[in-house]
């Protein structure tokens, strides 16, 4: 395995060959294959979201920069995308079959937080869903990670709201399948599993008052 500084976020390509990890600190992404031989190459800023599209590039999501990365699964940089200036804190870019990317945005204080679906050259919003912050249908607090189906339905991890939503292949609302009830926890990172219909939540909640990772399993 490689040492990594601060583990940011984990994905995988699409038959789990390899697995790519974000390093915060370092500056990096590391490359993990199924021989276990450990690889990476420099991002040049402090990586946050990852996940791999349909070309099997790698999508890295900087926060603090408001930028977008593709790389190939061997790190050669493919093109960087700065995001509009509207953004204040992407969490996480997935990036549908026909090239849109679907960014999941906001932070404490932000006038938006929610997911925005943007043109393949990043420069136009074709669809959002959010707004200001808030508990109600529609509404997001601090939307951190992505996943979607088969059939690119979006599943949307809301932090401090304590659940997660499904949403249209058009960013329309469908129905919340993870509730705080059910969570007893901030939810971080999500994975459909679209073979099975399971989708994986990471969790971190308390327990005897120190805070701890879990990861919870739902079938939609």
């Amino acid at each position: 395995m490689p040492n990594i500084s601060v583990f940011t976020d984990i994905t995988s390509c699409e038959h789990y060959l390899c697995l790519y990890i974000g390093d915060h600190n370092a500056e990096c992404v590391h490359r993990l294959d199924v021989q276990g031989a450990a690889t990476g190459w420099p991002v040049n800023d402090n990586p946050q979201g990852l996940s791999v599209n349909a070309a099997h590039n790698v999508i890295v999501t900087f926060r603090t920069v408001c930028k977008i990365k593709e790389f190939s699964s061997h790190g050669v940089l493919l093109r960087e995308l700065a995001l509009p200036g509207d953004f204040t804190n992407p969490w996480h870019t997935i990036q549908t079959r026909s090239g849109q990317l679907i960014v999941c945005d906001g932070k404490i204080g932000a006038p938006f937080h929610g997911v925005r679906m943007l043109s393949d050259d990043g420069h136009h919003t074709l669809q959002s869903h959010g707004g200001k912050a808030g508990p109600d249908t529609g509404q997001y607090k601090v939307p951190t990670h992505l996943s979607f189906d088969d059939n690119e339905f979006v599943f949307v991890a809301d932090l401090y709201n304590c659940r997660v939503a499904l949403l249209s292949p058009t960013l329309r609302y469908v129905r919340h399948v993870a509730s705080r009830d059910q969570l007893e926890g901030s939810p971080r990172s999500l994975y459909f599993d679209s073979e099975r219909r399971f989708l994986y939540v990471a969790v971190n909640a308390p327990t005897d008052a120190i805070w701890k990772g879990r990861v919870l399993v739902f079938r939609v």
